[in-house]
């Protein structure tokens, strides 16, 4: 029910310090420190106005996991990793070291403190077994160095409701199903098991921890951010089981004596398509409001087709890339999820880090299942790092990498057989912010 934006920093340079600077340290706080690195933050994302989150902090804080770059005693670049599940095609999971409040002061940029921090942060998480690490970029020309490639895109839209004239007849309903207000506070009883079960339906979805949902619910605040409860409109079936909600804010707004308001979704979930139909003619029947966005939805969700008018729907956000991936463990991270067509694939990947470098075989079966080996056959494909991040999850493909250079085709039809092989019934797409 709304998201945070991390994930800024000012390091695109060097890993070589100044001449005439001493050298700035790198290391984990501790937690007497969360303060101090919760200002540090805040300057790293221009929030110096903003009064102190640091008992927010707290609440985050692990062993190890929060980095600071310390200049003569000052914080002067922040870093935070934390382990979450990541669902992958096929609907199981692999443990990601999920990476955010990225942050180097304008004082300090051009020293390599980013480079000295990812690096220490993707070795213990490799250290650790993990097979993939992901963060959101907030800048496009920084990541892919360090190997990650965009995997998930974002999406939105805006519907006109006048023109849309509501949805198709045919759409499948719920016989005996209903749609009821929630409090915030069910909201945290109800939100995280319905989100536990939509995610393994979703490749590229997160898990949302306790953390999450009490401060998407306003039990928690933390400055800086302020929380607008939302409404919560639970759906559940015949069986009173809870099969998904929408979460949306309504602007007051008027033409003169007409009202003239725009609704606005920020969370939806839905476990069917029966259920997302019900769901979606609830939203679009509200009264006095005119206008329906959506800000963050699957880039290819059938929502405008689900409309008389699909036309009505018009793009309200770009569909840009939004999370980004880093393989640390190919056998691991291929083998976990599962396959479009039976087939083999030679890929030789470059990796500067070394994690994923060498060849790799990618073997899948009639039922989808699949296995990667090493191997010293003929690659098919040559690619580094980050484009084998960007193809992991399906959100991007084969042959459009190609197209872009960011692939080479070493055997003439390799990338639509690759393509073929690693396709996926939905897009990836993760729809929160971390």
């Amino acid at each position: 029910m709304g998201n945070d934006v991390h994930g800024a920093t000012r390091d695109p340079g060097s890993s070589r310090p100044q001449e005439g600077v001493t050298e700035v340290e790198i290391r984990a706080i501790a937690e007497d420190e969360i303060a101090a690195w919760d200002r540090a933050l805040a300057l790293g994302f221009f929030r110096a106005h903003v009064e102190s989150a640091a008992d927010y902090r707290r609440m985050q804080w692990q062993p190890g996991r929060l980095l600071a770059a310390v200049d003569g005693g000052r914080h002067v670049a922040t870093f935070r990793s934390f382990d979450t599940e990541l669902t992958v095609p096929g609907g199981a999971t692999v443990q990601a070291d999920a990476v955010t409040s990225v942050t180097v002061s304008a004082t300090h940029r051009r020293r390599g403190l980013l480079s000295r921090m990812i690096t220490r942060d993707l070795a213990a998480a490799h250290e650790r077994g993990l097979p993939v690490a992901i963060l959101i970029a907030a800048e496009y020309n920084i990541y892919g160095r360090f190997g990650f490639g965009p995997a998930t895109r974002g999406h939105g839209w805006d519907v006109d409701l006048e023109r849309a004239r509501g949805l198709r007849a045919d759409l499948p309903t719920v016989p005996g199903g209903r749609v009821d207000f929630a409090t915030m506070e069910e909201m945290r009883k109800l939100g995280p098991e319905l989100h536990d079960r939509w995610r393994l339906t979703q490749p590229g979805a997160i898990a949302r921890d306790e953390i999450w949902w009490k401060r998407q619910t306003g039990e928690i605040q933390v400055p800086g951010f302020d929380f607008k409860e939302p409404f919560a409109a639970v759906h559940r079936d015949a069986e009173g089981t809870v099969t998904g909600y929408a979460a949306y804010r309504v602007d007051d707004s008027w033409d003169g004596s007409y009202p003239n308001c725009t609704l606005t979704v920020v969370d939806f979930l839905a476990l069917d398509r029966a259920t997302a139909a019900e769901l979606w003619r609830f939203v679009l029947s509200v009264d006095w409001v005119r206008k329906v966005v959506i800000e963050n939805i699957g880039p290819d969700d059938p929502l405008p087709l689900l409309l008389r008018d699909p036309r009505a729907a018009t793009p309200y956000a770009e569909n840009a890339d939004f999370m980004w991936l880093r393989v640390l463990d190919v056998e691991a991270a291929f083998s976990a999820r599962t396959y479009g067509a039976p087939g083999r694939i030679v890929l030789d990947v470059t990796d500067r880090d070394g994690y994923v470098a060498g060849r790799w075989a990618v073997e899948a079966a009639a039922d989808g299942t699949g296995r990667v080996t090493r191997t010293t056959d003929d690659a098919d494909l040559a690619l580094g790092a980050a484009a084998l991040g960007s193809l992991y999850l399906g959100g991007e493909t084969a042959p459009r990498l190609a197209a872009a250079g960011l692939v080479t085709e070493l055997r003439p039809g390799a990338a639509a057989a690759a393509d073929l092989l690693l396709r996926t019934p939905l897009l990836a797409w993760n729809p929160d912010s971390f």
